[in-house]
C-alpha cells in the first residue's frame, strides 16, 4: 500500500507524529503559530507522541518544545542527535574526526560560502552575519566564530555550508560524495544549504530509533516535511505528507506521497485537526 492510498481507518492507529520545522511546522517568521500550538496540545492530550524532526541544533529546538507546552521528542542535526522529552540523549552519531578539516579546506576556498558546525552544545560559523538571528529569535541560540584553518573535530553532529545558488552547491555535493564516499551522509536541508553528517545518519533512521524506544512501529507514524533531508523520514513513516512549497526534488523522490498546503497556512496543524483530532 502506498503512502498516497492510506485509508482513513489506518490513521486512527497513529501513535507518533513527526514534523520538520522550517518550511513545515513553523510560520515563515520561524515561530510556532497559535493554532499549531493548540493542535499539538490536543495531540498530547489524546496520548500521541510528537517529534520535532529538524536540521536545527537541539538547544535551538528546546525553545519550540517549551513554546508548544508538550513533552516532545527531538530529532536534531538531521538525525545525528535524539533527545527524550526529559532531555536524555538517546542517540548520538558524530562526523568522523578526520574528515572535518579536509571538508572545511575544500569549502573555504570559495569566500562566498558560509560554513557552519554543530557541536553538542555549540553552533560555530566562520563569518559574522546578524541576519542569521532572525531564524533563532524564539530560542535566542546564537553562533560563535571558528578558525577555518583549525576547525574543531570532536563531538561534531554536523557540518554544513550555504550559498545563494543551488546549482553551485549541487556541484560541491557531487565533489564531496566522490571524495568521501560512504564516510559521510550528505543532504540538502534547503536548496541553499548542504549538510554533512556521519554515515547512515538521517531523520528516517532517528525516527526508527524513537519508535523502538516507544515500543511502536513506523506503521503507527505519520510525518511531515519539505526538504531533501526529510525524504528518508517521509518514506519511513506509514504516511509521509509533503508540503506544497517543497523543492521539486522532494516531489520527484516521493511521487506517490500526498501533498498538503504551506507553513504560512499552518497546513500541518490543519491536517492533524482534520484527520486525527
Amino acid at each position: 500500500m502506498s503512502n498516497n492510498t492510506l485509508s482513513q481507518p489506518a490513521l486512527q492507529d497513529v501513535h507518533i507524529v513527526a514534523s520538520d520545522l522550517d518550511g513545515t511546522l513553523l510560520l515563515p517568521d520561524h515561530t510556532l503559530g497559535t493554532f499549531t500550538k493548540q493542535t499539538l496540545k490536543k495531540l498530547h492530550q489524546k496520548g500521541m507522541t510528537f517529534i520535532f524532526a529538524t536540521g536545527r541544533h537541539h538547544i535551538d529546538v528546546e525553545s519550540f518544545r517549551t513554546s508548544a507546552g508538550i513533552p516532545a521528542y527531538m530529532i536534531t542535526s538531521n538525525g545525528a542527535r535524539v533527545h527524550s522529552p526529559d532531555n536524555e540523549l538517546l542517540y548520538s552519531k558524530n562526523l568522523p574526526e578526520d574528515v572535518i578539516q579536509p571538508i572545511v579546506d575544500i569549502i573555504k576556498q570559495d569566500p562566498t560560502h558560509r560554513i557552519h558546525i554543530y557541536r553538542s552544545n555549540d553552533w560555530l560559523t566562520d563569518k559574522e552575519d546578524l541576519k542569521l538571528s532572525k531564524h533563532h529569535q524564539e530560542s535566542g541560540f546564537n553562533y560563535s566564530l571558528f578558525d577555518t584553518d583549525n576547525a574543531p573535530t570532536e563531538d561534531i553532529a554536523k557540518l554544513f555550508f550555504t550559498h545563494t545558488d543551488h546549482d553551485h552547491l549541487a556541484a560541491y555535493e557531487q565533489q564531496l560524495k566522490e571524495q568521501f564516499g560512504d564516510r559521510i551522509s550528505i543532504a540538502f536541508s534547503t536548496p541553499w544549504c548542504l549538510e554533512m553528517m556521519a554515515p547512515n545518519v538521517s531523520k528516517g533512521d532517528a525516527l526508527l530509533a524513537v519508535a523502538n524506544k516507544l515500543g511502536k512501529e513506523l506503521k503507527n507514524c505519520i510525518s511531515f516535511g519539505d526538504g531533501m533531508n526529510d525524504v528518508e523520514m517521509l518514506a519511513a513513516a506509514h504516511k509521509g505528507l509533503i508540503m506544497g512549497t517543497a523543492h521539486d526534488k522532494v516531489m520527484k523522490a516521493l511521487p506517490d506521497n500526498d501533498i498538503i498546503g504551506s507553513s504560512l497556512d499552518e497546513a500541518v496543524a490543519h491536517y492533524l485537526e482534520d484527520h486525527l483530532l
